[in-house]
């Protein structure tokens, strides 16, 4: 697996600031000066490529197919998978991505100041499309297995492990790399901010991110890209690869309600057919890594719903997001990311700024500090805009 995001730009740094609850969270003066209510985000490094791509690779990449590329770079090193081994095998590429806004904007740009379309260029065509991680994913590692892209909102990341899983559980595919990645410019997520959705506690930027707590404001936009090479089990074996997790259990829902009306009962079919499919009960549940975001309505929900499965049960419970902020569309993927490190590392990683609990989380075993102990199996939540929801079960190798 790889890893770009606020937490660090490479897996140890990340598992450094999990285990220390380091937040990744600031303050953005340019989002205010643009018009955003509120100037918070994750700040994610811009990678370097330069010396990694040549010009004519570069051109097509978006920032977030940016930040994928250097996810997947690590992923594809730590699974022992080279050039050589790509040009000779079929392997396969699912991505979550839901936006390419700043590539979109800057088309639109370029048009009304010249009013001439032969002064885009080529690069912005790659770099508009939602499917532009997948494609500049394929083109640059040789990838020639199923390739697409998974849209569907904070919940893309996660749905796109599910549907590589599936995959290879039929038998169609031996490998995939899947993930998710989300920008971080000032076009991606105004409209997020025209919806009243993020923090204003802007006077103590790491504190705005509350998941469950009663004084939450809104979430936090953040990004980069978390990627992960998903195997056949006797295919890794075969080749000596070093397991680092087992994906077991896939499970997902639509509300079928409001377009940004969050269910409990959708949050619960999605969690409940994921560990149906991983032949868990609730106290075979070490940790869950909570979708909480932050927003009153959205926690509220997830709580209601983590309550009717795991009321009484000894799951500890978490949000990342608490130091990510939202991830949007990789939140899915990067979180079985940090909950792989923390399985393979033996601890919960905090849910910070969780002081006071409102009347649904208040049952939760929400760990508040992080816990020192053995983690064999986790859920990791993940739920989005338009009622998908998508919950994933993986178990300690």
């Amino acid at each position: 697996m790889g890893i770009w995001s606020c937490l660090g730009t490479n897996l140890e740094e990340v598992k450094d600031s999990l285990y220390n609850g380091r937040s990744g969270i600031g303050l953005d003066e340019e989002r205010l000066t643009y018009g955003y209510r509120s100037g918070l985000t994750g700040f994610v490094k811009r990678p370097q490529l330069k010396s990694l791509l040549d010009r004519r690779l570069r051109m097509g990449l978006s920032e977030e197919a940016e930040y994928a590329y250097m996810a997947s770079r690590e992923a594809f090193e730590m699974a022992q998978i080279d050039e050589s081994y790509l040009l000779s095998h079929e392997v396969g590429a699912i991505f979550g991505n839901d936006s390419s806004a700043k590539a979109v904007v800057s088309t639109n740009q370029i048009m009304e100041e010249k009013h001439d379309s032969a002064l885009v260029g080529s690069g912005l065509v790659f770099q508009e499309l939602n499917s532009t991680v997948n494609m500049n994913m394929s083109t640059i590692f040789h990838l020639r297995g199923v390739n697409f892209t998974v849209s569907s909102a904070c919940a893309s990341g996660s749905h796109s492990i599910g549907l590589a899983y599936m995959l290879i559980r039929q038998g169609l595919q031996d490998m995939v790399l899947c993930g998710g990645a989300q920008e971080v410019n000032i076009y991606a997520m105004s409209s997020f901010d025209a919806l009243n959705t993020f923090s204003i506690r802007m006077d103590e930027p790491t504190k705005a991110s509350r998941p469950f707590d009663k004084n939450r404001d809104g979430l936090v936009p953040s990004g980069g890209a978390a990627a992960l090479v998903l195997e056949e089990y006797d295919h890794a074996v075969k080749r000596g690869a070093t397991i680092l997790a087992d994906v077991c259990g896939y499970g997902f829902s639509s509300n079928g309600g409001g377009i940004s009306q969050p269910s409990d009962e959708g949050c619960v079919i999605a969690i409940s057919r994921a560990m149906e499919d991983a032949g868990v009960k609730a106290d075979d549940i070490d940790y869950i890594n909570a979708h909480a975001t932050s927003t009153p309505q959205g926690d509220m929900y997830e709580a209601k719903a983590l309550n009717r499965l795991f009321n009484g049960e000894r799951a500890l419970i978490s949000s990342t997001k608490s130091m990510t902020g939202h991830e949007c569309w990789m939140a899915g993927a990067s979180e079985i990311v940090y909950s792989t490190l923390m399985m393979r590392n033996n601890f919960v990683a905090p849910n910070i700024n969780f002081e006071e609990p409102d009347e649904y989380s208040e049952p939760l075993n929400i760990a508040a500090k992080t816990v020192d102990t053995e983690i064999n199996c986790v859920l990791s939540n993940s739920f989005g805009f338009g009622g998908t929801n998508s919950a994933l079960v993986i178990k300690k190798y």
